[in-house]
Order: C-alpha cells, then sequence, then structure tokens
C-alpha cells in the first residue's frame, strides 16, 4: 500500500540525510495540537518592555498622571541608563526587592514598582535633581550592560543572576525566584556532585560538556542593548532536562528562572541544532566496514548470518488532535488504559549494540508495523537494491521480505521453526531493549507534552541522536529508569503477509540449518562408536 492510497491525512514525508525520515503531522498544524506558547492572555505582562524600560518598576495603583503630579518625571535627571560599573542601593532595615529592577520582569499581580508613600515622596520639592530628594533611599534604576546590580542591606543580600532579563511571575514577584535560581547555580558549578548531575540530566558532566561544545557555534548568541544573551550551558541544560523529565514548561521555567515561551523556545532551538550538527556525526547507516562488523557480532548473538539490523516500532502518546483524530487512534493502548489514546509511531533500526542507524518518525498511531515500513524512506531504499545481502530482523507484525526476516507465525511449529523463533528472538531483543533504554532516559517520550504535532518529531529525533551518545560514551542507567514495560503490541497480519517466495525459501534453509547444526556432533559420536 503506498502513501498516495492512504486516507486523507494531509501528511508530507521529509527525508533527512544519513538514513533518518521526518513523517509530519497535517498541514494545518496548528490547529491539531497544544501550542508550545501557554495561552495567556496577558502576553504583555510576561515580556520584556522593549520601548520603556521604566513601565515595570510603577505600580499599577499609581497613575501617570499623578506620578508627574509628585514631580517624578520632573527635572531632568530623574531617570537615567547606566551601562558600566554597578549599582547599589542601602538602608538600615529593608532592601528594594530585586525583582522591581529586573529588565524583562513582569507580573500579574502584586505591587510591581515601590510605594510612594513608602519613599515619602513630597509634593512640593521641585526635584531639579532625584539624588538630592532621597535622604534614606539611593535608587538608580536602569537597563545595565557590562555591569552587576546589587541591593544590600543589613542583614542579607541578593545576587545579581536575580537581576536576569526576561524573567516571568504569575503573581506577586515579578522576576524569578533567587532560591529557583539556586538549583541551576549549583548543577553548574564544578564541585556539583556527578551522581546528581547524572540524575537530573541522564549523563555525565563529560558528556553534557561535549554536547554543549558541538552545539556553541549554532546556539551561542551575542548581548544586545536590551539584555544578555542566555549562555550556551543553560540553553542546552533546559533543553536536556526537559527530555530527559517531560515536566511543564511552568517547572522548567522555574528551574532555570527563565519565561515559560522562552523555555519551549531553548527545546525547540536546541533539538533542531542537534539535528543540524549532530545527527550527521551520530546517526547513520553504516558503511562497507561497519556493517561486515555487525554482520559478524548478531551472527554471535543469534547464530543468523548477513544481519545488518533489529527492527522496531514504538509509539510516544499525543493529545486529541483537532484535525484527523481517527488516524492517531491508538485502539490497543485505549483497550488497554481504558481512555481514550492517541500517537505517533516511531519505527527505528539498531546495531548489534543498540544505536540507532534509521528512524522514521511521526506516522498516525493507527497504521500498523507493515504499513508504516512500506511508507518509509528505508523501504524505498531496499527497493532501490541498496540492502542487498542484508537482513533486518522484525517481530510478527512486518512482511516477510527479500530484505525483512520474521519469525514464523503459523501454528504448528516444526522443531526446526521453532528453534529459528527463538534464534530471532534473540535479535529482537536488542531492539527491544534498545527502545526501552531510549525512553527510559528520555522520559518525555512516555506522556503527552505541550509540544506542537508539528515539531515532535524533531523532538523524538533529537532524543534517538542523544541516545546514541550516550551509548557511544558509555552512559550508564539506573536500573529503575528501564523498570517499565513497552505497551507496543505487535499486529500479525490476518494475511500471509509473505511477499516474497525467495525470502520464505531462505529463512527455511536458515532453519534447518540450526537442525544440521544441532545434529552434527551426534553424528560424529555415532561414527566414531562404528568405526
Amino acid at each position: 500500500m503506498k502513501a498516495s492510497s492512504l486516507p486523507n491525512l494531509n501528511r508530507e514525508t521529509t527525508s533527512f540525510p544519513n538514513f533518518f525520515t521526518f513523517i509530519q503531522g497535517p498541514a494545518d498544524s496548528d490547529d491539531t495540537t497544544l501550542n508550545l506558547r501557554p495561552n495567556n492572555d496577558h502576553d504583555d505582562d510576561t515580556e520584556a518592555s522593549e520601548t520603556s524600560p521604566f513601565i515595570d518598576i510603577l505600580s499599577p495603583s499609581v497613575s501617570l498622571v499623578k506620578m508627574n503630579e509628585i514631580g517624578f518625571f520632573t527635572g531632568t535627571s530623574s531617570v537615567g541608563l547606566i551601562r558600566l560599573g554597578s549599582v547599589q542601593t542601602q538602608h538600615n532595615t529593608s532592601s528594594v526587592g530585586s525583582n522591581q529592577f529586573s529588565g524583562g520582569g513582569s507580573a500579574t499581580s502584586g505591587s510591581v514598582g515601590p510605594n510612594p508613600a513608602q519613599l515619602r515622596w513630597s509634593r512640593t520639592s521641585p526635584y531639579k535633581d532625584i539624588r538630592s530628594q532621597f535622604d534614606e533611599i539611593k535608587l538608580f534604576i536602569g537597563l545595565i550592560r557590562g555591569g552587576s546590580v546589587q541591593t544590600q542591606h543589613n542583614t542579607s543580600s541578593v545576587r545579581s543572576n536575580q537581576f536576569s532579563g526576561g524573567g516571568s511571575a504569575t503573581s506577586g514577584s515579578v522576576g524569578p525566584n533567587p532560591a529557583q535560581l539556586r538549583w541551576w547555580d549549583q548543577c553548574s558549578h564544578p564541585d556539583f556532585p556527578e551522581s546528581e548531575f547524572r540524575r537530573a540530566f541522564k549523563m555525565s558532566k563529560s558528556t553534557f560538556e561535549f554536547i554543549s561544545s558541538e552545539l556553541d557555534p549554532v546556539i551561542n548568541n551575542k548581548d544586545t542593548m536590551l539584555r544578555l544573551a542566555i549562555p550556551v550551558h543553560q540553553r542546552v541544560a533546559v533543553c536536556i532536562w526537559w527530555l530527559a523529565t517531560g515536566e511543564p514548561l511552568r517547572l522548567v521555567s522555574q528551574k532555570y528562572g527563565l519565561g515559560i515561551s522562552t523555555c519551549g523556545e531553548l527545546v525547540l532551538e536546541v533539538c533542531g541544532a542537534i539535528r543540524s550538527v549532530l545527527m550527521s556525526k551520530f546517526l547513520n547507516w553504516p558503511d562497507e566496514e561497519k556493517m561486515t562488523k555487525v554482520k559478524r557480532e548478531f551472527e554471535l548473538i543469534s547464530g543468523i548470518t548477513n544481519v545488518g539490523g533489529s527492527i522496531y516500532t514504538t509509539h510516544v502518546p499525543i493529545n486529541e488532535p483537532e484535525v484527523n483524530a481517527p488516524a492517531y487512534f491508538n485502539k490497543r493502548h485505549t483497550e488497554r488504559n481504558q481512555n481514550m489514546s492517541y500517537s505517533i509511531t516511531v519505527q527505528g533500526v539498531v546495531d548489534s549494540k543498540g544505536l540507532f542507524t534509521d528512524a522514521c518518525i511521526g506516522c498516525p498511531g493507527s497504521m500498523s508495523d507493515d504499513k508504516i515500513l512500506e511508507n518509509s524512506a528505508l523501504s524505498q531504499r531496499a527497493s532501490g537494491g541498496l540492502l542487498k545481502d542484508v537482513w533486518i530482523v522484525g517481530n510478527s507484525g512486518y512482511p516477510l521480505m527479500d530484505w525483512v526476516l520474521v519469525p514464523y507465525a503459523h501454528m504448528p511449529l516444526m522443531w526446526t521453526q521453532h528453534e529459528f523463533n527463538e534464534k530471532a528472538g534473540k535479535i529482537q531483543r536488542v531492539a527491544n531493549e534498545a527502545f526501552l533504554r531510549l525512553k527510559g532516559r528520555w522520559s518525555c517520550l512516555q506522556k503527552r507534552t505541550e509540544v506542537k504535532l508539528q515539531d515532535l518529531p524533531l523532538v523524538i529525533g533529537a532524543c534517538c541522536v542523544l541516545h546514541n551518545i550516550c551509548e557511544m560514551r558509555n552512559e550508564a542507567m539506573d536500573p529503575a529508569e528501564t523498570s517499565f514495560d513497552l505497551f507496543d503490541d505487535e499486529i500479525v497480519p490476518e494475511i500471509n503477509s509473505a511477499r516474497s517466495v525467495d525470502a520464505m525459501r531462505a529463512r527455511d534453509q536458515i532453519a534447518d540449518s540450526f537442525f544440521l547444526c544441532d545434529i552434527e556432533p551426534y553424528f560424529e559420536l555415532f561414527n566414531s562408536w562404528i568405526f
């Protein structure tokens, strides 16, 4: 069945180099999935003001007219831009909250700026020089470039990173919580324990540093007049931590002291950089030399010759699309969970070490394994003769073809056929365990997320690339991370799945060879006893 004969899914299949295929969702994808940006009716409150850096410090309860009456806008030096140096505010008993002076901070409730009554404004003073009018508080407001801002008093001090631009809050607070920012500060500190870092990011510090250095030329932004750029390590950390946990972007925002929409944009930016920079290096089909090695290793595992990969298809849950929802309906998961389930599929081929060498991502969850295989770039390359003398071993959900080897499905089985199924099962376990580690390491693949359906293949592809990097660098996993089952039921076709007579004969020859190998020692023993 070709792609043109499928139901009206409005899908686009995009083939990337190095045997990687994205099958994107419906063309009108904006209506089918959750928006990566949160649906906030107060977007203006959560973004930094580029036109007026002083709006955030004004209390909503004080109108501009009233502030003008008390002399806030009179004089020529009331508010200035300070580009170098540092600004400090000292007093005896309390300090002005740092969030009130954040360049990009905002809030939806509570006080945003200093209370005019607390600052003891005088309506009678001309305020020609603002410094001379403040006896208790020396206040400097501005955008700082190349300096640091601190607020000090007798009992505590606030760290300069509390004034990062772009912070947002939902109630009472203008900028990020210092207690929340301390988590990332601790993780990025050289003395942070390796075990804790590995638990948070599912990789060691050295692997994280390697990935950051590889992506640095692509995602490293420069500082601007309005705000400082987010460091590369923090950008990578936001993405990897979200991939590893799958937590809502709201929690990611709290962890890293960034806006919710900013965190969502960083996830997609870093995933895109992983695709463009790292995919060609770490996810590609083996060349002739590597394929020979893979065949030899699979033969040691199963005894079957010329096996170049093990194929498996898993499902990633999604929210119900508004368009073509029946195409993404997952019947088996719905029956098991007693709840409406929708998903997209991930078909992957792995080598003998569990590294992905091919991936096809994005087919609707209602499609069977054999239909997904037909619409993949892997099948097209096989039709072009690029997989000659190579077996790809799959489960009973795949058809028996000249290049796809599957177990015997009919009953009853002969002894040789049963033996063949056991040998093929050993190869299949390599792919099953690889997908188990993939989902165990990147928990975002086990749950519904806020990512749009059209962007989800990009995220899943990044997870496959990061999986290969971690496997190549021998990143160990906690056994608890893989203590779950893959509920990807294979649907055995009701009709004969064999599509090649030559493939049937080849499979029978392989099965018979196991019988000859097993009885050969008995022939030798018999001959030695007779003669």
